[in-house]
């Protein structure tokens, strides 16, 4: 599931909804609404398996069969005449988050503290992950829709300029933003080396401008917000239409599928009708949501696109890496250390983990700062699931704390009675 609160259903089984139809939304400020993606009836509204097993709240949908699928239109939110909270307000209720994978509820992201300042907005285009093309795409093909993204987000923050930063494997990408560039718009083209995970938020601004995000601190910290480049091409092509978002695009490639490419599809979308249509092999034996590094392997085949699906990699039994292979102990031996692109001690972490040690592990360690790159697992001579680990323990602490802050409203209302 994303991060966030879930929308609520304003939909009846039966009913007939329009494509881009809101269908739910948003509860509260952690939460975006979710649209149609397809004209249709709704079948039910109940849950659904989500990417990672967890079963999450979910509007079943039959599209009609011939239909012309138009997409139905809102208010626009006219980026002349807009204030800050209006696009704010717009962004939330088209449901837009963000599509690099982690789907963190992008207004919440936009609204800019008083006592803080933003001086330059990150354009993300640098897709780390080994397989993936999406941001790629986007970039050659969306390349307008972009510019006008920067235009909302520049006025929401009020920053003086953005900086798109683009891989230098993507040579043709960055050539083709720079001629895109209008005259009055504050924005510039950077191009980055080609090294896992400089995609990463931090990691980024530290190449981009010189600046350590603290640990425990956000982008905002270092006066820099960071927006993924797909994200940033969907508020220009939505907002000026009032659309919401019902659609996204996807890499499906890997050694199991046929047909490799980028796809357009609808949120929602089962893994296996998509697989079915690409076409993949008899022998495809691991399917990944998202990169093969920090992309989950999928729990069902049934499991629906969500929006922070970025891509399906489908991989047969001789190429996927064997999931029985022997865990041994820790040998020491460092590698982890060395490949931990924040300076976490991630042999440290493990053993922590494995303890249990959930509350040191966040208190003394930063384990929250870790953002689950992978790099620690994938170098470790042992198979340990390093990476696995420390997200049961992020699990854990998250748990912990959310019923210490149940506690204390519990305690005050108690008081209150009183």
């Amino acid at each position: 599931a994303a991060p966030g609160k879930p929308s609520v259903p304003e939909v009846r089984e039966g009913q007939e909804v329009t494509r881009g139809q809101r269908i739910a939304r948003a509860d509260g400020f952690m939460s975006v609404s979710m649209h149609a993606p397809a004209s249709g009836r709704v079948r039910r509204i109940g849950i659904a398996p989500g990417a990672g097993g967890k079963m999450v709240p979910a509007v079943y949908l039959e599209p009609f069969p011939g239909s012309t699928q138009e997409v139905a239109e809102g208010t626009p939110c006219a980026l002349e005449t807009a204030t800050p909270e209006e696009i704010i307000a717009a962004v939330q209720d088209a449901g837009i988050v963000g599509l690099g994978g982690a789907a963190f509820p992008t207004h919440v992201k936009l609204r800019i503290p008083e006592d803080r300042s933003v001086d330059t907005v990150i354009i993300n285009g640098v897709e780390c992950e080994p397989y993936l093309t999406t941001d790629h795409r986007v970039m050659l093909e969306q390349r307008d829709d972009i510019m006008t993204g920067i235009r909302y987000l520049l006025r929401v923050t009020g920053a003086p300029r953005a900086i798109i930063g683009v891989e230098a494997n993507k040579a043709d990408a960055a050539e083709h933003l720079r001629a895109g560039i209008p005259a009055d718009l504050p924005a510039t083209v950077a191009v980055v080396p080609v090294k896992y995970p400089q995609g990463a938020e931090k990691m980024l601004i530290t190449a981009l401008l010189g600046r350590e995000v603290p640990s425990g601190g956000l982008p905002l910290d270092v006066h820099a917000l960071c927006v993924n480049v797909a994200t940033t091409a969907e508020i220009g092509r939505l907002l000026p239409h009032g659309r919401g978002i019902q659609e996204r695009v996807i890499t499906i490639t890997g050694p199991a599928v046929k047909r490799k490419g980028n796809y357009r599809i609808p949120i929602g979308t089962p893994v296996r009708f998509l697989l079915e249509e690409v076409g993949v092999l008899d022998d495809v034996d691991r399917v990944f949501l998202g990169g093969p590094m920090m992309g989950p392997a999928a729990s069902s085949l049934d499991v629906p696109i969500t929006k922070g699906t970025s891509g399906i990699v489908a991989f047969t039994a001789s190429d996927a890496a064997p999931t029985h292979a022997p865990v041994y102990p820790c040998i020491r031996c460092g590698y982890c250390v060395d490949a931990c692109p924040i300076f976490l001690d991630p042999s440290l972490l493990g053993q922590l983990a494995r303890n249990e040690e959930h509350a040191l592990m966040a208190s003394d360690y930063h384990l929250m700062d870790c953002f689950e790159c992978g790099s620690c697992s994938y170098v470790c001579p042992s198979h340990i699931p390093l990476v696995q680990q420390f997200r049961v323990a992020k699990t854990a602490v998250r748990k912990a704390a959310a019923a210490k802050v149940a506690a204390g409203k519990g305690a005050a209302g108690k008081d209150g009675e009183r």
